[in-house]
């Protein structure tokens, strides 16, 4: 076994045991489940800070859109199997997957809006670190991922969602507050 298939059955064992903790990593890791605090987060973002918003929503909905997609192309491009594809006696809770493995799409997609707030609003983080934290593990106490396809998949999207961030924040929000 190698280290990654190690870290993998380390956290995926305790899958199935824990009913509380099987319903909280499943629910951390549908997607659904953020739509309506994202709704309630832009409708405030907007409505306190609406020059902001018209900015930066559009770029961060362009981001997970072009975050899933180069995450798609990354995984036929790898094409490493899934745990569930390989190992024997995982803990699957989630299904299979009908694609490859690296990286987690689940990890870049959330690396991508993590980074890209906490860049622009640095206090944010407190919370939404630890939370993309526990996406990242969710993916693998599921036994969809592998540790290292889940830490690709938030680099990456930190570099996406972060950069992008970092441009708004320096270059468009600055020149706004600057006085003509």
């Amino acid at each position: 076994m190698n280290v990654d298939e190690v870290w993998f059955a380390h956290i995926n064992a305790w899958a199935g045991q824990v009913a509380a903790l099987d319903w909280l990593m499943f629910q951390v890791s549908q997607e659904s489940n953020l739509l309506i605090p994202g709704i309630v987060l832009v409708g405030y973002w907007g409505w306190t800070k609406w020059g902001e918003a018209k900015i930066a929503v559009p770029c961060l909905v362009l981001l997970i859109g072009i975050s899933d997609l180069l995450g798609g192309q990354l995984k036929l491009f790898i094409g490493r199997p899934r745990p569930c594809q390989v190992l024997a006696h995982i803990h699957e809770l989630v299904g299979c997957g009908g694609s490859f493995s690296m990286p987690s799409n689940h990890a870049m997609n959330s690396g991508t809006v993590v980074t890209f707030l906490v860049m622009l609003y640095p206090a944010m983080g407190w919370i939404l670190w630890p939370f993309l934290g526990l996406i990242g593990l969710s993916r693998v106490y599921l036994g969809a991922h592998y540790v290292t396809d889940v830490l690709v998949g938030v680099a990456l999207g930190a570099l996406l969602g972060g950069g992008v961030g970092f441009l708004i924040k320096t270059q468009v929000f600055r020149r706004k507050s600057l006085p003509d």
